[in-house]
C-alpha cells in the first residue's frame, strides 16, 4: 500500500491550515515596513490616473475605539482596491489637534486658576499631549494593515495647517460673509464655550411645563375692547391675565417681552371671577387638559391689535410690552411666549425688530447675575428652577404646571443640557440666500452614498442658523481680528493685516499671536483697536483644509482641490461634510468632493450603539489579539456598513467560519501546485482541458463582478462573490471534478498539467481578490508562490484576461449550466440512496440516466468522461421511455430519469473506482487498467475533465 501511495501526486504544501493571524501579521507588517512598501508603491504608480480620498481628521485623544477601525479599514480596502486598477492612490492620515476633548484631558493636569495664569505653558502641556496621543493612534491604525504615507502625517496644529485656516477665514471675511454679532448661541456650562450645531445631539428630558400668569396693565384698552360703556361687567373686569407657556422656568427672570401672533385670534375668557387671555385654539385644549368646564367667552381680539399692550412681570419689578411675531403657533401652549433674546435664536430675532437687546444675565458658568432680584444671584439656573417655581406659586401666578418629556439639546461629549446663552460671537453668514442657494445647487451635484445623504444635507443646511465659528478656549488656532473699541468694527486694513498674520504663523505658528500685542501688527491708531483671543471652532479648521496640498514634493496635484471621496460615519453630515461644504463653495466656488460616503455606528448585540462616554466600547486591540486583524477587515467588508453595523463575540466566530473556508480553498490549490513551475508547466491555453477552459472563463467572469463592486464600494457583495466561489464554484464542482485527474494522472501528464495551470490562473486571480480586505492572508500567500520575485501583492494589479480558444459548444455558459443542473439532480438522487444505506461511496454505483434525444446528444459527448462528471465508476445512457417506474424523475429538468446499480467490479485500490479490468503487478496490488499506464506513465487522452 505503501508503493500505492508513492505512485500518487497526493496534495503537499507549507500554507497552514491554521492562521495564526496575531503572530503573522506583526511579522508582515515589519516586512512591509524593511521594503518600504508604501512608497515603493507610490513612486510606481505617480505618473498614472490619480484617486485622492481625503482623510477625515479623528481627534488625537485616547484609544482608537471600533468606529475608528471601521473608518480606517473602509478607505485602506477601497484604496488598495484602486491601486489594483492601476490609480495613483496616495493616502496621508490626518489628526484634529485642537478642540474641547484635548483640552479638558490637559485641564486635569492643571488646575483652572493656573490656566489663565499660564496658558502658554498649557498649550505647551496641549501640544505634548497631542504627539503622545497621534503616535499611539498611528500604531494602532498601522497594525490594521492599514497603507499610508506613516512618515508624513497631516496634523491640524502643523504650522503650514495653521496658516491654511488663517488664510480661508481672510478669504470669507474679504467675500463679506463673516460677521460679529451679540446673539444666543448654543453654550454648555461643562465645556464654558459656544457650540456649533455639529457638535449638539437631542437626548429626551424631562422638564417642568407651565402655564404663567402675566397681569395686564392697560385693562381700559381691553374693557373698551370687549365691555360697552354702561355696562356693569366693565367696572368689574379689574384682574386680567394673559397666559404664557414655556417648559424653561429659568428663563422667566431674563423675560423682556410677551410674543403673540398677529394673525391668531386671541380670546378674554372669564373663569370665576377672574378673566385670561388665551388664543381661542389653545383655550380649548389648555381647559381639557386642566379639567376646567365653566367657563365663558367674553369676546374675541386679532393678535396684531395687541400689539405694545404691557404686562407686568409675575415676581420682577418691571412691565414687559406685547410684541408681535409670527414664529408663534397655536399647535403648542397658548399662543403666547415670553421673550428671552438671552436665550432664544427666535426671542433674539423678534426682539431685535423691537430694540429690545440681550442683558447677559446669566453668565459663562450657568449663574445668574440680576440686579433686579438678588436672590438668585450666583446661583445655576437649573438649581434655581424649585426657588422661581415656589415664587410663583406663593404670588398664584401659575395657571396650569406639569412634568412633559421631550427631546432637549444636549453636548455630544458631555452629555449634558445645553442652553442657548447671548454672547459676542463671529458668525458665517449661511443665511444669506444668494450662499445658502448657491451651497445648496452644489449638494445636488455631489454623488452621495447612500443617496438619503443628499436630502439629509439639504434638510440640514435649510434649517441650520449662521454658524458660529468662535469659541472662548485656550487651545486652538486664532481669530486673528482687530476691531474698533467704540464701534465694533473690523479694521479697514483686516485683509492685509491678515496676510502678515498668516506669513508669520507659516513660520513661527500661532504662538506669534498669542504673544503679540495690538502695538505688534498696527503700527497706526493701535490703541483705537481691541485684539480679538477667541479661537476657532475646529470644524471650521478641518473644514478649511481642503486648500491645502497635503501631499510633499509634488506627489499630488489636485484640480481645485476637489477630493474623489470623502469617507467618513454618517454624524459628519452636521460635521466635516458641511463645514468642508461651507467654506469650499465660499472660497472656491465648489464642493471639495466629488463622493461623500457615510457609514453607520457600530452596534453591540443588543443594538447599542458603541462609544467610549457610554463605556461599552470594544477595542479593536483586544479582537485582534484573539482574532486577527483580517477577522476584523473581514468582518468591516462583510457588512452593511451603510447601516449601523452589529459585532459580537457570536459575528466574529460566524466570520472566521467564512475566513477559514477562503483560506483552506487557497491552501488546496496551493497543495496541488507543490511540484509546478510555471516557466516549464503551464499548458497552452488553447491545450487546456474543457472543464479548465470552463472554470478559467467562469473566474474571469467573476473577477469583473468583484471589481466593479469594489468600484461602487459594495465590499459587502464582494465578499459575497468571493465566499461563493470558493465553495459552490470551485468546492462543489471544479476541484472535486478534477481532484482524480490530479491524483492518479501520471505526474507530467498533459491532463495533470492542464489542471495545475488552471489552479495557478485562478491563485493569481483569488489572492487579487481577497488582497484589499484580507491583506495579510493574501500577502502570506502571494509570498508561496515558489517563482514569485516581486516585493508584495500590494504592487500587482488585477490579473489580466486568459485569452481562450473560440467559442465551441463545449465552451458556452449554457453548456456547462446544462452539466451541472442535471449533475445537482443526480447527488439528490444519490445522497438520498446513501440514506438508506444501500451504498455508501458513488464510486460504487453505475449510473443509469434515462435522457430525450437532446439530453442524450450533450452527454453523449462526455464519452467515457462522463463517470468523471457524476463520480461514479461508470455510467450508461438510455432512452427516456425504457424507464422503469421506480425510476427518480427530476423536477428541474425535463426528460430525464435516474436508477443506480452497486458495481460488482473490483475497487482499485489506487483511484477507489471499480473497474472491469484488474492486474497483477509486483510490489502494487490489483490496479486498475487506467492506473496502470498512468503508473507507467503513459498519456491517457482526456478532452473534458
Amino acid at each position: 500500500m505503501k508503493k500505492i501511495k508513492t505512485s500518487l501526486n497526493l496534495p503537499q504544501t507549507k500554507f497552514s491550515m491554521q492562521a495564526n493571524l496575531s503572530v503573522k501579521e506583526t511579522k508582515i507588517l515589519k516586512k512591509w515596513k524593511k521594503n518600504k512598501l508604501y512608497d515603493h508603491i507610490n513612486s510606481r504608480n505617480k505618473k498614472n490616473k490619480c484617486f485622492f480620498l481625503y482623510d477625515g481628521p479623528p481627534y488625537a485623544n485616547g484609544d482608537i475605539h471600533i468606529g475608528h477601525a471601521v473608518n480606517k479599514i473602509l478607505k485602506d480596502i477601497i484604496l488598495k482596491s484602486k491601486r489594483m486598477s492601476g490609480f495613483f492612490a496616495p493616502y496621508v492620515p490626518c489628526w484634529d489637534c485642537h478642540g474641547l476633548p484635548i483640552e479638558q484631558k490637559v485641564e486635569q493636569i492643571f488646575k483652572k486658576k493656573s490656566i489663565e495664569e499660564n496658558k502658554k505653558k498649557f498649550r505647551i502641556e496641549c501640544h505634548k499631549y497631542v504627539l503622545k496621543q497621534v503616535y499611539r493612534q498611528k500604531k494602532d491604525f498601522m497594525r490594521l494593515g492599514v497603507l499610508a504615507d506613516w512618515k508624513n502625517i497631516n496634523l491640524t496644529m502643523d504650522y503650514h495647517n495653521q496658516a491654511n485656516t488663517i488664510h480661508v477665514l481672510s478669504q470669507i471675511i474679504k467675500k463679506g460673509y463673516i460677521y460679529r454679532d451679540l446673539k444666543p448661541i448654543y453654550w454648555c456650562f461643562q465645556c464654558q464655550s459656544s457650540l456649533a450645531e455639529a457638535e449638539i445631539e437631542y437626548q429626551t428630558k424631562n422638564s417642568c411645563s407651565i402655564y404663567v400668569l402675566f397681569s395686564i396693565q392697560d385693562k381700559t384698552f381691553l374693557k373698551n375692547k370687549f365691555f360697552t360703556e354702561k355696562s356693569k361687567k366693565k367696572k368689574k373686569c379689574t384682574n386680567i391675565s394673559i397666559i404664557i407657556f414655556t417648559t424653561t422656568p429659568w428663563t422667566l427672570p431674563t423675560c423682556q417681552a410677551i410674543a403673540i401672533n398677529p394673525n391668531l385670534y386671541y380670546q378674554l375668557i372669564k373663569i370665576k371671577k377672574k378673566y385670561y387671555l388665551c388664543e381661542e385654539k389653545s383655550a380649548i385644549r389648555l381647559f381639557k387638559i386642566n379639567n376646567i368646564q365653566n367657563w365663558k367667552i367674553k369676546g374675541y381680539i386679532k393678535g396684531k391689535n395687541l400689539k405694545n399692550l404691557n404686562c407686568i412681570h409675575p415676581f420682577l419689578n418691571i412691565v414687559v410690552p406685547i410684541i408681535l411675531s409670527s414664529h408663534v403657533s397655536n399647535e403648542l401652549g397658548t399662543g403666547a411666549v415670553h421673550m428671552s433674546p438671552d436665550h432664544g435664536y427666535e426671542d433674539f430675532v423678534a426682539c431685535k425688530k423691537y430694540n429690545i437687546k440681550p442683558n447677559q444675565t446669566v453668565n459663562a458658568r450657568g449663574l445668574y447675575n440680576t440686579p433686579l432680584f438678588s436672590i438668585l444671584n450666583n446661583l445655576h439656573i437649573f438649581k434655581a428652577e424649585n426657588i422661581i417655581l415656589k415664587l410663583l406659586e406663593n404670588k398664584r401666578k401659575i395657571f396650569f404646571s406639569e412634568i412633559i418629556e421631550h427631546s432637549y439639546p444636549h453636548c455630544w461629549r458631555h452629555k449634558k443640557p445645553v442652553i442657548y446663552r447671548a454672547t459676542p460671537q463671529w458668525f458665517i453668514k449661511i443665511s444669506n440666500l444668494t450662499l445658502k442657494n448657491k451651497i445648496l445647487k452644489k449638494i445636488k451635484q455631489v454623488n452621495w452614498i447612500p443617496k438619503w445623504g443628499k436630502t439629509k444635507m439639504k434638510k440640514m443646511l435649510k434649517n441650520r442658523p449662521d454658524w458660529c465659528i468662535s469659541r472662548q478656549r485656550t487651545w486652538g488656532i486664532p481669530i486673528p481680528l482687530f476691531i474698533h473699541k467704540k464701534t465694533g468694527q473690523l479694521h479697514p486694513d483686516t485683509i492685509r493685516i491678515m496676510k502678515k498674520i498668516e506669513k508669520k504663523i507659516q513660520l513661527y505658528g500661532y504662538i506669534i499671536w498669542w504673544q503679540s500685542t495690538t502695538q505688534t501688527w498696527l503700527k497706526e491708531n493701535a490703541d483705537m483697536y481691541e485684539k480679538i483671543n477667541d479661537v476657532l471652532d475646529v470644524w471650521f479648521e478641518s473644514g478649511a483644509s481642503h486648500q491645502l496640498k497635503i501631499y510633499k514634493n509634488n506627489t499630488y496635484q489636485a484640480s481645485n482641490h476637489i477630493a474623489d471621496l470623502y469617507l467618513e460615519g454618517s454624524d459628519q453630515h452636521r460635521g466635516w461634510f458641511m463645514s468642508s461644504l461651507i467654506t469650499s463653495v465660499i472660497v472656491q466656488n465648489n464642493a471639495p468632493y466629488k463622493t461623500v460616503l457615510t457609514h453607520g455606528f457600530v452596534i453591540n448585540e443588543y443594538g447599542q450603539k458603541m462609544s467610549k462616554s457610554l463605556k461599552n466600547n470594544q477595542k479593536p486591540k483586544d479582537i485582534i489579539q484573539k482574532w486577527g486583524a483580517d477577522i476584523l477587515r473581514l468582518w468591516t467588508a462583510y457588512t452593511n456598513y451603510t447601516n449601523d453595523i452589529s459585532i459580537s463575540h457570536k459575528i466574529l466566530q460566524q466570520i472566521s467560519e467564512h475566513y477559514r473556508r477562503i483560506r483552506n480553498t487557497i491552501r488546496f490549490l496551493f497543495s496541488n501546485l507543490f511540484d509546478f513551475n510555471s516557466s516549464i508547466h503551464i499548458v497552452n491555453n488553447k491545450n487546456l482541458l474543457l472543464l479548465d477552459q470552463w472554470i478559467l472563463k467562469t473566474t474571469y467572469s467573476y473577477q469583473k463582478k468583484i471589481i466593479k463592486n469594489y468600484s461602487i464600494y459594495h465590499f459587502h457583495d464582494v465578499v459575497q462573490k468571493i465566499i461563493n466561489f470558493c465553495s459552490v464554484k470551485l468546492g462543489s464542482c471544479y476541484l472535486e471534478l478534477i481532484k482524480d485527474r490530479l491524483y492518479t494522472t501520471y505526474s507530467d501528464s498533459i491532463a495533470r498539467r492542464s489542471g495545475q495551470t488552471a489552479i495557478f490562473y485562478i491563485l493569481h486571480y483569488l489572492i487579487r481578490w481577497i488582497a484589499p480586505i484580507l491583506s495579510f492572508t493574501a500577502e502570506e500567500a502571494w509570498n508561496y508562490f515558489k517563482e514569485n520575485t516581486k516585493i508584495s501583492i500590494f504592487t500587482e494589479t488585477w490579473f489580466k484576461k486568459i485569452q481562450l480558444p473560440l467559442k465551441k459548444i463545449h465552451h458556452n455558459t449554457f453548456f456547462w449550466k446544462k452539466i451541472f443542473t442535471i449533475r445537482n439532480e443526480v447527488n439528490k438522487f444519490i445522497e438520498q440512496e446513501k440514506a438508506t444505506k444501500y451504498i455508501c461511496n458513488s464510486l460504487e454505483i453505475i449510473l443509469i440516466l434515462y435522457v430525450d434525444k437532446n439530453l442524450f446528444k450533450i452527454l453523449l459527448s462526455f464519452n467515457t468522461e462522463l463517470k468523471f462528471i457524476f463520480l461514479v465508476s461508470e455510467t450508461q445512457l438510455c432512452r427516456y421511455s425504457h424507464a422503469p417506474k421506480i425510476a427518480y424523475k427530476s423536477n428541474s429538468i425535463k426528460n430525464l430519469k435516474i436508477t443506480i446499480k452497486k458495481s460488482n467490479k473490483i475497487k482499485c485500490p489506487r483511484c477507489w473506482h471499480y473497474s472491469k479490468k484488474n492486474r497483477f503487478i509486483k510490489n502494487i496490488m490489483n490496479p486498475c487498467y487506467r492506473c496502470l499506464e498512468n503508473i507507467n506513465k503513459k498519456e491517457n487522452q482526456h478532452i473534458f475533465l
